[in-house]
């Protein structure tokens, strides 16, 4: 797993380089263990299902050797699952941003000119999505805005003071603890606040068509 600061880390494409040798026979020995285990078989058991021999099966669970497509195949039917499950976790990196408490980027947005502060807290983006952290904070020089749209469903999650938040023609009071997912597309935004400072996450996930 890689951990990085920021938003700024490249994605990581799985290719036949990127896997190490002998990833591909660790993966599917913790899958076939796995899944024997879950349905509560023994070797001699799975071993009579897929038809190989117990030592094949104690060979293949400690990653001793390689299977062929059909011992796959009928691993997978012996333990009743599809050929897939017995790959997962070969692409074992995966993406991940870390960012340390108070070191987010500020970034500048709308809001800003009337006292709104924007802390990124890091954005994850994928083949077919992408997803964005913000913490915003409202202190006592910040004024109500107008009300923004973008792509994407929002969740809030209020940490600190209260107020009242707009999204189309409804309005939510949002005290500590509190939540709202919406469709980003509907106008939204802070319209009262009455306890301050006010703190809260924006977390946007932005679909195929958005994550540019």
């Amino acid at each position: 797993m890689t951990h990085s600061v920021g938003a700024g880390s490249p994605e990581r494409e799985i290719t036949a380089e990127s896997i190490g040798e002998g990833d591909l026979e660790r993966s599917i020995a913790r899958q076939v263990r796995h899944y024997r285990a879950q349905a509560g078989l023994s070797i001699a058991e799975l071993a009579s299902r897929v038809g190989v021999s117990k030592a094949m099966i104690s060979k293949i669970e400690n990653a001793q050797t390689s299977c062929s497509l059909t011992t796959l195949a009928r691993l997978a039917t012996g333990l009743s699952v599809p050929v897939t499950a017995l790959f997962r976790g070969v692409d074992t990196e995966r993406e991940a941003v870390f960012v340390p408490a108070g070191h987010g980027a500020r970034i500048v947005r709308r809001g800003s000119r009337v006292g709104h502060q924007y802390e990124l807290l890091g954005a994850l983006r994928g083949e077919h999505k992408r997803m964005e952290a913000v913490l915003v904070t409202l202190t006592e020089s910040s004024e109500v805005f107008p009300l923004f749209q973008h792509p994407g469903t929002e969740l809030l999650y209020m940490l600190d003071g209260e107020m009242v938040y707009g999204h189309g023609d409804s309005s939510y009071l949002m005290k500590p603890g509190d939540s709202m997912q919406f469709d980003g597309e509907g106008p939204h935004g802070p319209q009262e606040l009455h306890r301050l400072p006010i703190r809260f996450l924006s977390i946007t996930a932005y679909g195929d068509t958005a994550a540019s």
